[in-house]
């Protein structure tokens, strides 16, 4: 799909806020507006989660979700999912990304995370890089979960919800911490791999998990990957 509109910096005033994007592409009949980010692509135990969203009334205090506290976060989560037009999540095991690949993971999760929403859509902004195959015009927005308040607002669902998964998986697997770290490579994380090895919601393909298992070759799914 080609993108139609591009909102450029004459469109969306400096101080037209998280909101300005979505307005301008709404004034040209491009809206609703979905947003769409991911939570866990830089961790190596646990799902990739991504969400997309459609805001309905708009929501104060949104920002990247990685900015702000926990309570705050689920705070947030619950005015979003009460509010929005329409809400899309997608959780993506271990085993899919071992088996397909983050990035193709993440692709992948994008497009069924926007057919999963309830509303005729005119527009797609993602976070960080453009997703082909989306059934409308899109377009990716480098620290789109900073400047756009749909994929804020999808940013903080998508990590609440897989925070929730990781306390979940924490009581499953207690020796790892997953509750503290939430599957990401901090050095308590690492040593627990070192004493006990990984568990089956590690995902083996990555370096940091490959390591810990004697004889394995070094996974390269964690090249590139951020902490989200």
């Amino acid at each position: 799909m080609t993108i139609a509109f591009r909102p450029a910096p004459s469109v969306v005033r400096r101080d037209s806020g998280l909101y300005g994007y979505e307005r301008a592409l709404a004034r040209r009949g491009l809206g609703p507006v979905a947003g769409v980010d991911e939570a866990g692509r830089g961790a190596c135990a646990g799902p990739l989660v991504v969400a997309a969203v459609v805001l309905g009334r708009p929501v104060d205090g949104l920002n990247d979700s990685k900015s702000l506290a926990a309570s705050r976060r689920e705070s947030l989560y619950r005015r979003i999912t009460a509010t929005a037009e329409a809400v899309g999540v997608v959780v993506i095991p271990p085993g899919e990304i071992d088996a397909r690949g983050l990035h193709r993971s993440n692709i992948e999760g994008m497009r069924r995370a926007v057919a999963r929403l309830s509303c005729d859509l005119g527009y797609v902004l993602t976070d960080g890089f453009p997703v082909p195959g989306l059934p409308v015009p899109s377009l990716g927005m480098w620290k789109g979960d900073q400047v756009v308040a749909c994929v804020a607002a999808a940013s903080i669902v998508a990590k609440v919800t897989r925070d929730r998964m990781m306390i979940e998986l924490d009581g499953r697997h207690p020796r790892y911490g997953f509750a503290v770290h939430k599957g990401y490579g901090t050095l308590g994380h690492r040593r627990a791999l070192e004493t006990y090895g990984p568990c089956p919601d590690h995902r083996f393909s990555f370096a940091t998990v490959a390591r810990s298992r004697p004889g394995e070759a070094m996974g390269e799914n964690e090249v590139g990957a951020g902490i989200a």
